[in-house]
Order: C-alpha cells, then sequence, then structure tokens
C-alpha cells in the first residue's frame, strides 16, 4: 500500500506544470544552478522514513505543525534534457525554524512529527515533487536570520554533485541574506523558486547539474 501510495504521488508529480517547464525549456543551453554551502546541519542519525511526504513520520499518527506546502522540481542538465534517476537529496528546518539535528542549539520546539529529510528520485522527464512545511526562519548569527529555505544535493554518476539551496519568493529575509548576498542576481534569480499555485500552495524549483 505504501509504493503504490508513493508512485501515484511521484507520477502525478511529473504531470501537468512539470510536463510545460519542459516543453518551454526545450532544448536551449542552461546555466548551472549556483553551488551553496552544505551548511552544519545535514542529517547525521539515520532514519528509516526518507520519503516524499516530510508533513508525517512513518509509525507515527501525527502531523507535522505548520502551513503545508508542495514543491515540484525538474532536473536538467546544461543543454537543457531532462536528467532522470538523479537522486535529489533535500533536508529543512521544520516550521519553527528547528533542524532535525543534534548540533542545532536553536531554542526553537522540535516537532516529532516532521520527518525533515527525503531522499527522492528524478522522473523521466526529470521531475520529482514532495510535502513539506513551509520552513521557519532562525538566527545564524548575531544580526542574521536566515530566510525560508531547503537544502538540496543532487546526485548521478557522470554528473557533478550539486549542493544548493532554494529560496522562497518575497521572502523578506531574502534581502539580507549573508549566503544569498554573495550571488550575483542572475546566481540569485536561480536559486529562488517560483510560486506556482496557491491551492495546493506550491512552488516549483528548477535544477540543472552539470556532467563530470
Amino acid at each position: 500500500m505504501y509504493l503504490m501510495k508513493r508512485r501515484k504521488f511521484l507520477v502525478f508529480g511529473t504531470t501537468s506544470g512539470l510536463a510545460a517547464a519542459s516543453n518551454a525549456l526545450g532544448k536551449t543551453p542552461v546555466t548551472a544552478t549556483p553551488k551553496e554551502i552544505e551548511g552544519p546541519f545535514y542529517p547525521v542519525v539515520f532514519q528509516k522514513d526518507k520519503d516524499f511526504n516530510l508533513t508525517q513520520v512513518e509509525g507515527r499518527e501525527g502531523k507535522a505543525k505548520g502551513r503545508e506546502i508542495i514543491i515540484s522540481g525538474q532536473v536538467f542538465d546544461t543543454k537543457g534534457e531532462p536528467v532522470e534517476d538523479a537522486t535529489v537529496d533535500l533536508w529543512q528546518a521544520n516550521e519553527a525554524g528547528r533542524y532535525r539535528h543534534p548540533h542545532d542549539s536553536n531554542k526553537a520546539p522540535l516537532d516529532e512529527n516532521f520527518q525533515g529529510w527525503a531522499i527522492v528520485p528524478s522522473g523521466k522527464d526529470g521531475g520529482f515533487r514532495f510535502k513539506t512545511v513551509y520552513p521557519g526562519a532562525y538566527p545564524a548569527a548575531e544580526g542574521w536570520m536566515r530566510p525560508p529555505h531547503i537544502h538540496f544535493k543532487v546526485t548521478k554518476k557522470g554528473f557533478v554533485e550539486l549542493i544548493t539551496q532554494m529560496y522562497f519568493p518575497d521572502s523578506e529575509l531574502n534581502e539580507s541574506d549573508r549566503l544569498l548576498k554573495r550571488k550575483s542576481a542572475e546566481e540569485q534569480k536561480l536559486m529562488v523558486a517560483e510560486k506556482a499555485s496557491d491551492d495546493p500552495e506550491t512552488y516549483h524549483y528548477k535544477i540543472v547539474i552539470e556532467k563530470a
């Protein structure tokens, strides 16, 4: 039953808006997604449940706190070709801005019903999709609040590993984020997702990786 639900979710995630985006992209050469640091909170504690739905942990009845959102995306190479079977590894803070990581000293509460980490494959059109909650901002240093963001690590044999971060449009904290400000205006655009729908609240993110 679990596998059937997973397949249905992934199939649904590679249709409609993703197909349109793929057609629009075509075969035109595109710029690789800017790289970013992995950060200190990449998961280090093993967890069995790393599926597409971060709002519920397998074996628990409760649901994660926060505003549920959908992230739909596609992986391409720099020739504009979709990349199938890439491993899309993603992690984020919960709605209060706390990571599920032993070294996160943030005093914000943990959410035991928030999965926090997922590993999903890209489909034939490079598409991937997952369900999560809108991540909270959190203090990174004195005078520095990190804006809501999601970390990505994308790998596939024959390609250069990409570590990056996806930001949300219209977040005021984007303008003062010390990491994002290091990027050029064009690079910043490539790291900010597009809002695709209000109901359900959906963001689309295109990831471009380079061949090795």
